[in-house]
């Protein structure tokens, strides 16, 4: 981890810390130009775009990597698989995960890809997994993927002219297997969006065939049921971008016959949704977007003027829970100390890790436990930052230390 990426969790200790709220701001463009119908992951609050098709209607399989603490783009590996468009893509244990889609920018001249890729950031390599056998095995498009647990989840999309899915399948990198799971209950879908909030997947919005829906269905993979959750309260729409902060889902965005620019946050608790500062940028559609540090960054797209390159950074509320999100307290104690330094927290963490301020990895632990002890007797004295990390990778604390 580099010092600036430290620096900014020490400032910005998974809260929000901003004297207003509810705004966009502008960000560079994004580095592979004027692109829709890409995908977006983050990892380790970078942001990763992959693929989609350019002003010339070519169909790319470049990866882009996003550093929101300098604001600006690297490309990274391409996938070795073919140029697509319309895929999916979700990031799981430190990895990213891009698949399916439709290789050409024009539908009845395109292959669907049913093949699925796992991006290493440290060693930024690609290694091809299982296909995703769903639809009939003949590969998919136009769906939708989210997260639970440590698995991912494909659901819906179109396999072909007028043939659309209700398909959920979930994907388990540690055994690299898809199962299938209870079907999408709203029908058949495609251009449709999904988030997750805690504990649970929520899919909806898209069209069926031609007619656009602004319903949300809840997914508990525990019980491998859903439920309806409440509706947009805006217009049906389908190429939407959706986001998690803290505790609450987006929805920005979208095509609904026309281009919108709408953003609205939902709150899972109270099963409503609010309408928040419209995206800072024109109104598109088929955009992508990830979350880094707290924020939610918007942008690619096409608009009324063709297809866009810019990005917007989305700051929230307060009230979108991100100190909640936080997950877990950490004690570090004595702090300052001079001897050892005995951490505890209130449930089990999955790895520990200590830094000097200059970006030096002076201590970790990946056993799973909730107490530790770290030996600070022969540290110079200065500022150490502890991060704590669940079993997904996921940064869920970090705390200050003085050695004195």
């Amino acid at each position: 981890m580099e010092l600036r990426h430290l620096m900014y969790i020490l400032l910005f200790p998974l809260g929000l810390v901003a004297q207003t709220e509810n705004y966009w701001t502008k960000k560079s463009d994004f580095g592979g130009l004027k692109r829709e119908r890409a995908v977006a992951f983050s990892i380790d609050n970078y942001g990763y775009v992959a693929t989609g098709v350019d002003t010339s209607e070519i169909v790319h399989k470049d990866l882009w990597r996003y550093d929101p603490i300098t604001d600006t783009w690297m490309q990274r590996a391409n996938i070795p698989g073919s140029a697509r468009r319309d895929a999916v893509a979700f990031a799981l244990n430190g990895k990213g995960y891009v698949g399916t889609g439709i290789d050409n920018d024009a539908s009845p001249l395109g292959a669907k890809m049913k093949d699925l890729w796992e991006y290493d950031p440290i060693s930024n390599t690609w290694i091809q997994k299982s296909n995703f056998p769903g639809a009939g095995g003949n590969g998919i498009y136009f769906a939708t993927a989210f997260t639970l647990d440590g698995k991912g989840y494909l659901c819906c999309g179109k396999t072909g002219p007028n043939i659309y899915s209700n398909q959920l399948w979930e994907y388990k990198p540690s055994t690299d297997q898809w199962t299938q799971r209870a079907n999408f209950p709203g029908g058949v879908r495609y251009q449709l969006s999904s988030f997750t909030i805690g504990y649970y997947g929520y899919v909806g919005l898209g069209a069926n065939q031609d007619v656009f829906k602004n319903d949300f269905w809840r997914y508990n993979a525990g019980n491998n049921t859903w439920d309806q959750m409440s509706d947009l309260p805006a217009n049906e729409r389908g190429g939407a971008v959706t986001f998690t902060l803290g505790n609450r889902g987006f929805v920005c965005m979208g095509n609904d016959g026309g281009i919108l620019d709408d953003l609205w946050e939902y709150n899972p608790i109270t099963d409503q949704w609010s309408v928040r500062a419209s995206y800072g940028g024109s109104e598109r559609k088929n955009a992508i977007a990830f979350t880094a540090y707290g924020r939610a960054y918007v942008g690619t797209g096409k608009g009324y003027s063709g297809k866009k390159a810019g990005m917007e950074e989305y700051t929230p509320y307060a009230s979108v829970g991100l100190d909640e999100n936080k997950i877990i307290s950490l004690s570090a104690y004595p702090n300052p100390t001079s001897d050892f330094l005995t951490v505890t927290s209130e449930r089990t963490i999955s790895e520990i890790s200590l830094y000097s301020f200059d970006g030096r990895l002076i201590y970790l632990d990946k056993t799973a436990k909730d107490l530790f002890s770290i030996d600070m007797r022969e540290q110079q004295s200065g500022t150490y930052v502890l991060i704590a990390k669940n079993e997904y990778g996921q940064v869920i604390s970090s705390e200050k230390v003085i050695r004195n």
